[in-house]
């Protein structure tokens, strides 16, 4: 891939590109939101994101979840991408729900490597699973994101993968301290959802630190929240 900011015209990796997350925070882990999306902003194509993706935007995706400690993501992606167990040892997956109905019998919670982050009112049919609560009807965003270093010790970034209405969630709480955007070289119309889907108005900063292409027109940003 050819790097066009900070460095222009310089040929570099997805790992240099990707080494680590933008910054830490000593309040709660860092948070980065990890998605591809067309230049008309759709996530899906014919429902689901694959379309959407390349060998390089897998690529970058992969190289997040290695750096990171814990991915958040939303039970209907979850459903929907056929989420596993992670290919990094001892990374946990946590999956958002505000119902608590969630299929625990997938090799994702077998193996130990899903937790549920949902509210103090859901029903969980699984007493096995690791849970963390926060909030009585809605999902206290703030609050489970600061929990997650109780139950994955040492946990310093969470990578969060949607879907858009998850994404609506973290940006109506102002939790995502940086954005990996992959932008497909397509438009797609249709009703699909957009990156950041339902949730209130809202204006949010990003400063943008890095910028790559390939030679599929990909291109593939990297923002950091201004505070």
């Amino acid at each position: 891939m050819r790097q066009l900011l900070p460095t222009p015209d310089r040929q570099i990796t997805i790992a240099e590109a990707y080494a680590a997350p933008l910054g830490t925070r000593s309040d709660r882990p860092w948070v980065g939101l990890s998605m591809v999306a067309s230049i008309d902003g759709s996530t899906v194509l014919d429902g689901a994101s694959g379309g959407l993706s390349s060998e390089n935007d897998i690529g970058v995706l992969s190289r997040l979840r290695q750096i990171a400690d814990v991915v958040v993501v939303g039970s209907s992606t979850v459903a929907g991408e056929g989420y596993g167990p992670p290919k990094k040892p001892g990374q946990r997956i946590g999956v958002l729900t505000r119902s608590g109905d969630v299929d625990t019998n997938t090799e994702l919670f077998t193996s130990g490597s899903g937790f549920i982050i949902t509210t103090t009112r859901a029903e969980i049919s699984d007493d096995a699973i690791d849970v963390i609560r926060a909030g009585d009807d809605d999902i206290d965003l703030h609050a489970a994101i600061a929990s997650i270093p109780d139950l994955c010790p040492g946990a310093a970034f969470v990578q969060a993968e949607g879907g858009p209405t998850v994404n609506g969630a973290f940006t109506a709480a102002d939790l995502f301290d940086e954005m990996n955007i992959t932008t497909s070289p397509a438009t797609i119309g249709g009703a699909g959802p957009r990156l950041v889907h339902d949730g209130p108005d809202v204006t949010h900063r990003f400063e943008l630190e890095q910028l790559l292409i390939d030679d599929q027109s990909f291109v593939f940003s990297r923002w950091r929240r201004l505070r």
